[in-house]
This record gives C-alpha cells, structure tokens and sequence, in this order.
C-alpha cells in the first residue's frame, strides 16, 4: 500500500503540473454539437421514464458500463424512471424497444453500431418519443447518436505497450473484424509507433464479443509468437486474453471499463470508454430540455475516453506489477499527458480509419522523441 500511496502522489502532482483539471468529474463533461433543434423544454414535477435495451450484462467492459449510466441515473436523478430490457437476441430487442415506445417512455437508449438500422426504423415510428443509440447515429429527427474517439483513446494505450514491451512485439485482439474495431486497431497501432517505431504489432479477431475461450486462444498465439504485451477490444471475449496474461505471467491492457482487477499485476490499465458517462448525460440532458437529434461526441476532450491512468483510475498494476515496470509509470504518464496535450490541443491527430473525424495533422512514427 505505500508503493500505492507513493504512486497516486506523484501522479497526481504530475498531472497537476501537465494540465489543470484532468482528474475524473462527478458529472458528465461532454458537450454536444448543435446540429438540430432542442427538445421541448424540461416539464416542472414530470417524472421521465427512461429504458435501456441492451444484450446480456456482465461482461465487466462495453454492456456493464451502459448499464452503469442507469446506476448513476436512479442515485442522482430523482426525476427519472428507469428500466433496462437485457435479450441477447436482436430481434427480442427490437421489440422491447418498440413495446418502451408504445407504453409512452421518453427515451429508449439502444446499443451498438448493429443496433442502428432497427433504432432508426423505430425511431420514425415513433415521432414522440425519444431514442439514442451508442456508437452509431440515428436518421431520425428524435435520434441522437451518442459516438466515441476509439482512435485517441486507443492511441494512448499504444504509447504505454510501446513503452513497456521488453521483446519489441506487442499485440491486439480484436472482438469483430468491422470498421469500428479497426477503429480501435489502427489507433493502437499509431500510439505504438508515434512512441517506437520498432515495436512490432500483431493483430487477431475473435469473431465475437462472447466467446473469452476463442480470445484466450488468439492471446496464447500471440504470446507464443512473442508478444509480451496485448490490448483486447473484444467486449467479454477480452477476459480470455486478460486471463491468458495472467497464466503466462505476461502483460495485456483491458477496455472500455476498468478491468485492471480480473489479473491483479498482468492487466497494464484499460482504454476507458466511458459509456456510462455518454448514458446518463443523454438522460440528464432529457429531463433538462437540451437532448437534442444528431450526435454527441465523446473523445479525449471530454475526458471521456483514453488510458486509465490519465483519470487516476486503478493502481492495480502498480501494486502488484513488476518493480521495474511499475518504476517507469510516472515517466510514461507524463509523455502519455504530453501528447494527449498536443492532441486536444489540435497539433497532431490520430487517424480515423471510419474517416469520421479527419486528421490534418496525423502524429508520426517516432513522434514522441521529438
């Protein structure tokens, strides 16, 4: 605990020094471009009812973190009526979500880029009512796409496996092989190389969120081939890899919540995606009158995505890591704070493999030493 307690001083006197006010908000930050007329304005002594249609829960990463905005919602909200509808069958959430519309909910929050199509049909069907979707955009007038960077904060995570490999060969196991995870991938790949351009990247694709036995599998490879370090962006297929690192006494970095806990010491830190805080600002912003239709972005910006470490989130790794390993997070948290600095900064950009945010400026290989 004192190797803990030396760690979180530090960190925090550094980040106090790069930049002022980086640790994690009680409230939401993100703020949404203006793109469509506001909603109608908040109603004195109405209680909004609020669903959430999302796959099966417990994943500990993408799903649970949905789900954990409705957690914040019930505890500060009093105004609000929440439910959250769990089917792993898609054509079982399509009816929840028309069954929320039909019994007069305000919003119905779906999840997924899959999700989208059916959102959007819904949506049109009912005018009345509400819809957001995470990771994807609605073509709806009461749509609102609630989207993320996963290329910048993915990018940060490069950086620290580029750091810390010790064979110069780092890898990524990816949960589906589709524009969005790519997004994911490439972003990666680009923090690896802006801090090393001689680290080595290896890429695998489990073909699903659920399957940890195939994501194990995939991490085994990839160590044997002589990774050290692997990221998963593979929703609950990524507790394989984290498992795997820990059986072979090697390293791997979670996503999207933090899951540094699931192998004490072999889980670096995790790529926070933070739905939950994308989640209950759209149902904040309901029972205020300012939801508005088109997207809201959620980025490094925001606070919103990027390595644990830049929230102060978890020390895990630096309790039960290796000692020089744990050794270099200060110095590696500072040149993570320097270029995430330069990137809100707009000085340099990661690219967008979905092309959605375009990048003018795009970091280099070899960029940090500059």
């Amino acid at each position: 605990m004192l190797r803990k307690a030396m760690f979180v001083v530090v960190a925090v006197a550094m980040l106090v020094t790069l930049v002022s006010g980086c640790a994690p908000k009680a409230e939401p930050t993100a703020t949404p471009k203006p793109v469509a007329e506001p909603t109608k304005p908040p109603e004195p002594g109405k209680t909004y009812k609020v669903a959430l249609v999302i796959g099966l829960l417990g994943d500990r990463s993408f799903l649970d973190s949905a789900a954990r905005g409705i957690t914040w919602t019930n505890e500060r909200l009093s105004n609000v009526e929440t439910k959250i509808i769990e089917n792993a069958d898609v054509g079982e959430q399509q009816l929840a979500a028309r069954a929320m519309a039909e019994a007069d909910y305000d919003l119905v929050i779906t999840v997924g880029y899959g999700s989208a199509d059916w959102t959007t049909e819904i949506a049109n069907e009912y005018p009345d009512t509400k819809f957001a979707i995470v990771d994807s955009t609605l073509d709806a007038p009461n749509g609102t796409g609630l989207i993320f960077k996963e290329h910048d904060g993915s990018f940060t995570v490069g950086m620290v496996a580029a750091m810390l490999t010790k064979t110069g060969k780092v890898g990524y196991v990816g949960g589906m092989d589709v524009p969005l995870l790519r997004r994911f991938e490439e972003g990666f790949i680009q923090g690896v190389k802006y801090a090393d351009p001689n680290v080595e990247v290896v890429s695998g694709w489990v073909g699903a969120f659920n399957d940890p036995t195939k994501g194990k599998e995939l991490a085994l490879t990839q160590y044997e081939e002589g990774c050290d370090i692997i990221y998963a962006a593979a929703g609950r297929s990524g507790e394989g890899v984290l498992a795997a690192s820990g059986e072979k006494g090697l390293f791997s970095f979670g996503v999207d919540s933090d899951q540094c806990y699931i192998a004490p010491g072999n889980v670096i830190g995790s790529m926070m995606k933070m739905v939950d805080v994308a989640v209950f600002d759209a149902i904040k912003s309901l029972t205020e009158g300012s939801l508005e239709a088109g997207n809201r972005e959620y980025g490094l910006e925001e606070d919103a995505i990027g390595l644990c470490w830049l929230y102060d989130i978890d020390t895990e790794f630096v309790d039960n890591g290796p000692a020089d390993m744990v050794a270099k997070v200060p110095e590696i948290l500072a040149k993570v704070q320097a270029a995430v600095d330069k990137i809100k900064a707009g000085e340099m950009c990661v690219k967008d493999h979905m092309e959605v945010y375009p990048c003018e400026n795009p970091a280099q290989p070899g960029g940090m030493a500059n």
